[in-house]
């Protein structure tokens, strides 16, 4: 339970009406009633609001929150900001009590913080050092050496592996592996792929060729608040590390590829793929199944829309749409044109028509 004043210090704006309810949970306007915090933060909910049964609500800026019969409310300017602060106050996270479970397998040398928790069937390997307060839960492995901040959340499953160097208040959801071997591997001859890639398209002589792995000596590198989602995977560096930089967002089922490095305040949305070698600057934004190259840079405040392949460099703070990716006004142009394609090539048909008629009329004109 938590009271209309708390909520209002967390979002730092006033109560109007009555702080002192006491709420039991957050709820759509419609289905809110008595005990529920209704959150209607722009005027489109004022009807829902007016279904529902809330005493007390979140509503947008200027809004008249005695008209709805409320008893009390917050008014906020910035709807998904006082989003973001509800949601942290009403969030606990997993329960998980402080301590080893006895089922857990923790080497002697493992270092563990003071008010951690290592849940049911975890391993932490040796010389694994995790910090305060860090939550570890059911069936997630640590790998020898690896390094995990203060206030770290590793939900069930997740896979660190060796020698990975995590800063504080990281966040990984169920399945993320960090620090698998990158993909990397060459064949004793040059092969087709790097012909085709040196001659844009030609392999040469076709001939048998066989793959060699390439370790990765270095692991990977994070840094503080940091969140990676479920079933996203960070590649170890082959000898320098893989690096993603400090407040960088990672959704679900996203790749990052060896010896990339990665900005500050990214946001990587879900299916994107970077292959290796690749620098992202501060605060880039890749939309969903957005593709990268390996072995280019993107510069700072750049933003990808969904489905973009970057082939190439990309300067800072520009944005970016299409296959291969262009600036995002180049593309609506290019898709303008394309749209308009089938009108064009009806009417190019019909004035070759008109012009053939015309050809073999004067033609025949010129024989009477």
């Amino acid at each position: 339970m938590f009271t209309l004043a708390h909520i209002a210090e967390v979002l730092g704006q006033p109560v109007l009406g009555d702080g002192s309810l006491t709420l039991h949970r957050a709820a759509e306007p419609a289905v809110a009633g008595p005990d529920d915090l209704a959150l209607a933060m722009s005027p489109d909910y004022a009807d829902a609001l007016n279904a529902g049964q809330a005493r007390a609500a979140i509503l947008w800026d200027g809004a008249d929150w005695e008209s709805f019969g409320l008893r009390g409310a917050i008014l906020v300017p910035r709807a998904r900001l006082a989003m973001a602060g509800v949601t942290a106050a009403l969030d606990s996270g997993p329960r998980m009590n402080i301590g080893v479970h006895p089922s857990a397998i923790v080497e002697k040398d493992a270092i563990i913080g003071e008010g951690a928790a290592i849940g049911p069937l975890a391993v932490i390997g040796a010389g694994v050092r995790i910090g305060a307060r860090a939550r570890i839960a059911a069936h997630v492995t640590i790998a020898e050496d690896a390094l995990i901040g203060d206030d770290v959340l590793l939900m069930s499953g997740v896979r660190i592996g060796s020698r990975v160097n995590i800063g504080d208040r990281f966040i990984a959801q169920p399945n993320a592996v960090i620090g698998g071997d990158g993909f990397s591997f060459v064949t004793p001859e040059e092969s087709g792929v790097e012909r085709a890639r040196k001659t844009l398209g030609d392999q040469g002589d076709i001939s048998e060729q066989r793959w060699i792995r390439i370790h990765s000596l270095g692991s990977v590198t994070i840094g503080d608040d940091v969140e990676v989602g479920a079933n996203s995977a960070i590649d170890k560096g082959t000898v320098a590390d893989t690096t993603i930089g400090r407040g960088t967002k990672i959704d679900n089922h996203v790749q990052i590829g060896h010896n990339n490095r990665i900005g500050e305040d990214c946001l990587l949305c879900g299916h994107v793929g970077i292959a290796g070698g690749t620098t992202i600057g501060n605060r880039v934004v890749l939309a969903g199944k957005v593709g990268v190259n390996d072995n280019i840079t993107i510069g700072n405040d750049v933003v990808a829309g969904g489905g973009s392949d970057i082939y190439s460099r990309v300067r800072d703070g520009e944005v970016v749409m299409g296959s291969p990716a262009v600036k995002m006004e180049t593309n609506m142009a290019m898709y303008r044109a394309l749209r308009r394609l089938p009108r064009a090539l009806e009417q190019l048909a019909s004035l070759r028509a008109i012009v053939m008629k015309k050809g073999l009329g004067d033609g025949n004109d010129d024989k009477t």
